[in-house]
């Protein structure tokens, strides 16, 4: 039998704008990808879910790994 692939593959996503000043939804966001200051950085699993996050808040973070 042969094995599944288990290598998942992941983005980094490091926040590089501040959320003041943006709307609410934004902000939430962020936090659910698990940023909450700039600078910071998240290995997340390659997921629509959280490539719709990231398009929502695209002006305030950079991707890696695409």
């Amino acid at each position: 039998m042969a094995k599944a692939d288990t290598t998942k593959k992941t983005l980094r996503v490091t926040q590089i704008g501040s959320p003041i000043a943006r709307r609410h939804d934004q902000r939430e966001t962020l936090i659910g990808l698990g940023l909450n200051k700039r600078h910071r950085t998240r290995e997340l699993e390659d997921t629509p879910s959280v490539r719709g996050m990231i398009r929502k808040v695209h002006h305030l973070v950079r991707v890696e790994g695409e």
